[in-house]
């Protein structure tokens, strides 16, 4: 049989883990939420995967490397299972709330720089008796500082625990 023909080789979680970059235990934690299908086993009971576990775990992580949230990763999976016009502008539609969400990240971060800026140079202009920092940040109010705004209907994107696992 040539070697384009014959089926991909099982590979096990650490090679899995190598030809994606993610975490073993990231891995097993996809699977644990069922984002990752539960793969089959050896005869010893180890895990064994295959292409098509190996593009979908690529798939979330170049999804998560983007932002998007688990809940917003099964929805493009399942999208993908489509991949009819149909799925496409679901796909589009989720992907362009996704852009509105980070275009406000990038105005509040833009507006923390502003702010920060602004102290740094007080502080070292040693315009004001005192710490200029500790007045700003004692002064500004948190909705000045929109850093975790959330869109309606969104989840906050803060910490990705599965990472720290």
């Amino acid at each position: 049989m040539p070697f384009a023909l014959r089926p991909p080789a099982a590979v096990s979680i650490g090679e899995l883990s190598r030809r994606t970059g993610v975490n073993i235990e990231t891995i097993r934690y996809y699977e644990r939420i069922e984002m990752l299908p539960a793969p089959p086993r050896s005869a010893s009971g180890r895990r064994v995967y295959g292409l098509a576990e190996t593009r979908t775990l690529g798939f979330i992580r170049r999804s998560r490397e983007l932002g998007f949230t688990l809940d917003e990763i099964r929805a493009l999976l399942a999208l993908s299972a489509d991949n009819g016009r149909e799925a496409c502008a679901e796909a589009r539609a989720l992907a362009a709330g996704h852009l509105a969400d980070v275009r406000a990240k990038i105005a509040d971060l833009r507006a923390m720089e502003h702010i920060l800026a602004d102290v740094v140079r007080r502080c070292d202009a040693g315009e004001a008796p005192g710490c200029p920092l500790i007045e700003t940040l004692s002064r500004y109010p948190r909705q000045h500082l929109q850093a975790s705004r959330i869109s309606p209907g969104r989840k906050n994107r803060g910490s990705r625990p599965e990472e720290a696992v």
